[in-house]
């Protein structure tokens, strides 16, 4: 999953929100790196994995590029 927060609280909301549900499901994660700097959160579940950018990350890293032949899934609203 590739998301971005508009700022580094927000990035840091975005990613203890996705942690929380996912513990909620049984998942916790084998590693979460950047979460005080709050630019490029990646936590780790094994098969999964979440990326929460800043803007200026997500744009300078730009995932989507390396990506771009993987198939995309909506994730419906709860």
């Amino acid at each position: 999953m590739i998301c971005t927060g508009a700022n580094q609280r927000n990035v840091q909301a975005v990613s203890d929100e996705v942690g929380l549900r996912l513990k909620q499901h049984g998942e916790l994660p084998l590693s979460l790196e950047g979460y005080n700097q709050a630019e490029w959160i990646l936590a780790d579940y094994g098969d999964f994995l979440i990326h929460v950018f800043s803007p200026k990350a997500r744009q300078y890293y730009d995932l989507e590029r390396l990506w771009r032949s993987a198939k995309a899934i909506a994730i419906p609203p709860e």
